[in-house]
């Protein structure tokens, strides 16, 4: 018995493509997509810099850059150029050849990270398996104790879930795989004691310099620093996870390089991705020193992590923020937006935080959904990462005017919590 393929394509007999509307699409997708995620808020159907377009031809501000992917914004010609010029040399290979986008790529992160000579990259294709092959780095040490923070996320397959603390994620998949100790988030006496017993027992701490999906949220300054002194002193890793804060996100090439954040720590690894690719999945694992040799050969592996295009479309973007001095842009804009929300001295805006283009708004009462969808209805795309805060992640090249707009939507929101909920 041979499969029916015929499926519902949006061109006609000619080939031409034919207008399809947002609820069409939102229909198609629920018959056909698995519900993970539940019904999209819209259906975009193009981008361009930091603006993209949905299906019934409504114009939208990215604030949100697909969580901190987009990087360069929508179709870059740099990116474009890239992902074009490799993908017409040579596509894929397997992992029994090496390619110069990779060699070249690993080399970059290297540098950029300010890595010893030892290190080395493992390349995946997104920031859960980036973590994920940090865990299997940690089990290889031989120790059964891995050292988490409440608030945590770094992603939900099976390790790199057994990581990330909200209970919601892991119920339905236990048992996770064990070992893992959840601290307070930002508790140095916490983080003495779970050392002071049992120190040698732990094989790695994970921590994000900021917790992103937790809400935007810093620890407390010389936290990092206490945890490099404490897994130095006791033999553990220290693992940085970047996956959201990497790539220029919060104004240095990785967060723990800002002062103020990492005061010079090193650590023993760092997992990327998100805006490594500039919207082309990939994601890497950064091994300092003799934390390269924990993983030999069939001890992990990937059939895309490293792949040419990806490293191709990685190079370009890590070359663009380079070249166009992005850097100094997030850093401008970043303090400039900070300044003019808290400059509103809205009844309910509570706080605003964050680092470079990575910002929560933090509200009085639990309103950030309604927040969300109003703002979605006035053409600007930004998350409700908790109830009562929303984040902003967007391209990195964003200008001051180009997100004016969105401060002066903020300004214009009602002045009391329950005319959200008339």
């Amino acid at each position: 018995m041979s499969a029916d393929l015929t499926v519902q394509d949006n061109r006609d007999s000619q080939g031409h493509e034919v207008a399809t509307s947002g609820s069409e699409w939102t229909k198609r997708y629920s018959g056909a997509i698995m519900d993970t995620f539940g019904l999209p808020q819209t259906v975009l159907v193009r981008g361009e810099g930091v603006y993209v377009w949905d299906a019934d031809g409504k114009k939208y501000l990215d604030l949100l850059a697909g969580i901190a992917v987009n990087v360069l914004g929508h179709a870059h010609p740099t990116l474009t150029a890239a992902i074009s010029a490799q993908l017409g040399t040579l596509g894929h290979v397997s992992n029994f050849f090496g390619t110069p986008a990779q060699i070249t790529l690993a080399e970059t992160l290297l540098n950029l990270a300010q890595a010893p000579s030892e290190s080395r990259v493992f390349f995946t294709n997104s920031g859960t398996e980036a973590n994920e092959a940090a865990f299997k780095m940690a089990r290889r040490t031989g120790r059964p104790r891995i050292l988490a923070l409440e608030g945590a996320f770094h992603g939900r397959t099976m390790g790199a879930l057994a990581l990330t603390h909200k209970p919601d994620y892991r119920a339905p998949f236990e048992p996770l795989p064990g070992g893992v100790e959840f601290l307070p988030f930002g508790d140095f006496c916490a983080l003495e004691a779970a050392f002071a017993t049992g120190g040698d027992q732990i094989a790695a701490m994970f921590v994000e310099p900021l917790q992103g999906e937790a809400g935007v949220r810093s620890l407390p300054a010389g936290y990092l620093a206490k945890v490099r002194e404490l897994t130095s002193q006791h033999g553990a890793l220290m693992i940085l996870d970047e996956v959201q804060t990497g790539v220029a996100r919060t104004g240095a090439w990785f967060a723990h390089q800002l002062p103020e954040i990492g005061e010079g720590i090193t650590p023993d690894a760092m997992t990327l991705a998100k805006g490594l690719g500039g919207g082309i999945p990939i994601g890497a694992v950064i091994a300092y020193g003799k934390a390269a040799t924990l993983l030999g050969r069939g001890q992990h592996g990937t059939t895309f992590g490293g792949n040419p295009v990806a490293s191709a479309a990685a190079l370009a973007t890590l070359g663009v923020i380079d070249r166009d001095s992005v850097m100094a842009n997030v850093n401008a804009v970043g303090q400039y937006v900070r300044s003019q929300i808290l400059g509103l001295n809205h009844p309910l805006i509570k706080a605003v935080r964050g680092h470079g283009l990575l910002i929560a708004v933090e509200f009085t009462d639990a309103i950030s959904a309604q927040v969300t969808a109003r703002a979605l209805a006035a053409g600007f795309i930004i998350n409700a990462v908790n109830p009562s805060a929303i984040r902003l992640a967007p391209p990195l090249v964003i200008t001051k005017e180009q997100i004016q707009p969105f401060i002066d939507f903020l300004g214009q929101l009602p002045n009391e919590a329950g005319a959200f909920t008339q």
